[in-house]
């Protein structure tokens, strides 16, 4: 069975999107301060953003890749430019079908129509001995753990409050985790929790 992992960028109070996503705020007003420790303390944190862009495949809902609903705009690659950070498959949950998208670095984007247990059969054929990320977004996230499939949660917690917005953790009967170990920089507290059970 493959090892599944995911690094969600938390607030203290637990989103890890603001409210009102768009297209301008694709992480909600405020979401994006959950991530200031990924650039102005790259050094500080590089073994933690190594362990995030470190999976064999990727899991990802269409939230994560895309701000609209509906067919496809074509033209829309994602967020991160011609070198998404991936460098491995990539596979987006999905209404709407679309071919593949190839990307510099080798970062595939595959739009898996199937549901959740389809995309984590792909994911677990593509990514061999190798781990599979549920990257995002909330629901996706939290989807991954209400079935118990995530077995390794690093949480990446930022000392800022957004007040409402997505979290990964709405509507679990049960939390089967503890602490493995925790580290801080002034922008960050990292926190790995495994599963301990299901």
């Amino acid at each position: 069975m493959a090892y599944l992992t995911s690094d969600p960028g938390v607030s203290l109070d637990g989103f890890m999107a603001g409210p009102d996503q768009s297209l301008e705020n694709p992480l909600g007003v405020g979401g994006e301060d959950l991530h200031h420790w990924m650039f102005e303390q790259a050094d500080e944190n590089a073994a933690e953003i190594d362990g995030i862009c470190g999976a064999g495949a990727y899991i990802m809902g269409r939230n994560m890749f895309a701000s609209g609903r509906g067919e496809w705009d074509l033209d829309w690659k994602g967020w991160w430019g011609d070198d998404p950070p991936y460098h491995g498959p990539v596979f987006v949950l999905t209404h709407y079908d679309r071919e593949p998208i190839e990307m510099q670095g080798g970062t595939t984007f595959h739009f898996v129509t199937g549901g959740a247990d389809e995309a984590l059969r792909l994911a677990t054929e593509a990514a061999g001995e190798r781990r599979i990320s549920v990257a995002g977004g909330a629901s996706t996230i939290n989807q991954f753990l209400r079935a118990g499939h995530i077995d390794e949660l690093r949480l990446h917690v930022a000392p800022i409050l957004l007040g409402r917005g997505e979290s990964p953790f709405t509507g679990l009967e049960d939390f089967p985790f503890e602490v493995e170990s925790s580290r801080s920089t002034s922008l960050v507290t990292h926190v790995t929790l495994r599963r301990t059970s299901g």
